[in-house]
């Protein structure tokens, strides 16, 4: 990558980030399918350094990967259920396992390790409760040193958003 001759003078940001680095994600996470020229258009900077700093961005890992995001009723999967699990034993072993096993599902599409009294919260998706039913009796439950289980239905989903970039 080519050294600048001018001095960029925007404020830095995280990560060594400046203004126009988070301009460039704004507008990325509006819409992953955006092109480099519309990108360069907004923000008035030419083709070739939005490119450069999109690849910096990726290399970095600043930008993790492109995503779509689809409706989950339209695709059968309309139901939404929190998942609150914590495990018998607290072990790396055993955490390890859980989490393996949980990566297998395709039912969990999110799993955080949490505080507090559960060790893990789950986000599961399913056509509808006879087949929840069936994840939670014929996957879920079966997982090795699974200990109390909670679900929690989502009744309405009030705000849902990928963006941390504002």
């Amino acid at each position: 990558m080519a050294k600048a001759t001018q001095k960029d003078e925007t404020a830095v940001t995280p990560q060594g980030l400046d203004d126009k680095d988070m301009a460039i994600l704004r507008l990325l996470q509006q819409n992953a399918r955006i092109t480099v020229k519309e990108i360069s258009d907004t923000i008035h900077l030419s083709t070739t350094p939005v490119h450069e700093r999109i690849k910096r961005m990726e290399d970095t890992g600043v930008i993790k990967q492109y995503a779509t995001l689809v409706d989950h009723a339209k695709v059968k999967r309309g139901l939404m259920v929190i998942c609150y699990v914590s495990l018998k034993q607290h072990n790396k072993n055993a955490g390890l396992k859980f989490i393996k096993a949980i990566q297998e599902m395709n039912e969990v599409i999110e799993c955080y390790n949490i505080s507090g009294e559960f060790d893990f919260m789950l986000k599961v998706v399913a056509e509808n409760m006879d087949a929840y039913y069936d994840f939670h009796v014929n996957k879920l439950s079966q997982v090795e040193n699974m200990g109390h289980l909670q679900s929690v239905f989502v009744m309405g989903i009030i705000k849902q958003t990928h963006q941390l970039v504002y």
